[in-house]
């Protein structure tokens, strides 16, 4: 099975001959696996250098020539650096475009802590209009690839290293139930599905995913809870723990209710290791899963 990243490439590839609307703007990282359809296209492909916040302003100024923009680097190059571009560029100057990273929390950790960014869906959080996009297979991401393609809005896609053993229908919105059950609900998100279904394996709860988190589906969460409380829901996210927690929140305003947001942690892990290891070490491994679910949510058992 190709890797997300490599089906980024060969969807874009395609989406390129097809669409003359598109363009492709890189900062070196990924160029040389587009120099194929560069050839095709050379004024649709655009290689700023390692300029990331260039990277961004430019994919806004193309934006404004009424272009759509897909705009690709590691997450932490792309969301955290040029963040000022990101809330200026696009948000503030009312154009749409496509940000499509690599990377995220943990993917690459002989990298270094440069070359992570668990922060990266929490700092979109702070901005207005933007649909986040995080699948948890390659043929999910191709699917939302092209669903953001299409479209005029501000749409953060975060593709990942780590994967589900299948894919899911996605339709760019909603929360999908997986299996029902009578005590709250987990949300996995993207590729934390496989660990939360086999962490949750014969516990009385339902469990939702999550391959678009923004806009939340605030009311799958509450059909799956239900309307009277105490209501649980448990939130396991590949990024910082804790980034639904709100939105979970907001969606239960009204009833009783308790929410767990699992994820990656505040504290720096400063050593490489495998991207295994980091799971381990956040708690998002199956076993550190189950304990952590079953200990929150009441009567799985």
């Amino acid at each position: 099975m190709d890797t997300m990243r490599e089906r980024f490439v060969s969807t874009m590839s395609r989406l390129l001959d097809e669409d003359p609307r598109l363009a492709v703007v890189l900062a070196v990282i990924g160029h040389e696996s587009f120099r194929e359809v560069e050839r095709r296209h050379p004024h649709r492909v655009i290689d700023v250098g390692i300029r990331e916040q260039l990277l961004v302003g430019a994919g806004g100024g193309i934006a404004l020539t009424g272009m759509r923009p897909i705009v690709h680097t590691f997450a932490s190059f792309l969301v955290e650096r040029p963040f000022e571009q990101v809330k200026l560029d696009f948000g503030h100057q009312g154009v749409g475009g496509v940000l499509v990273s690599a990377g995220g929390s943990y993917d690459w950790p002989a990298g270094g802590f440069t070359h992570m960014s668990p922060g990266d869906v929490a700092l979109l959080d702070t901005l207005d209009g933007w649909t986040v996009h995080v699948p948890g297979h390659p043929d999910e991401a191709e699917a939302l690839l092209r669903l953001a393609a299409k479209g005029d809005d501000r749409v953060y896609v975060r593709l990942s290293a780590q994967t589900n053993v299948r894919a899911l229908p996605v339709t760019g919105a909603g929360f999908l139930t997986v299996r029902e059950g009578n005590h709250g609900a987990v949300v996995a998100v993207g590729p934390m599905l496989d660990n939360v279904l086999a962490a949750t394996e014969g516990l009385d709860t339902t469990v939702l995913y999550a391959p678009t988190v923004r806009p939340f589906d605030g009311a799958a969460l509450r059909r799956a809870v239900g309307d009277t409380g105490p209501a649980e829901a448990v939130i396991v996210e590949p990024y910082l723990a804790g980034t639904s927690t709100a939105a979970a929140d907001e969606a239960l305003a009204d009833v009783p209710h308790r929410v767990l947001g699992l994820g990656v942690g505040r504290r720096e892990l400063r050593k490489y290791g495998e991207m295994d290891e980091h799971l381990t070490a956040h708690g998002l491994d199956v076993r550190s899963l189950r304990a952590r679910v079953s200990g929150f949510l009441t009567g799985v058992a």
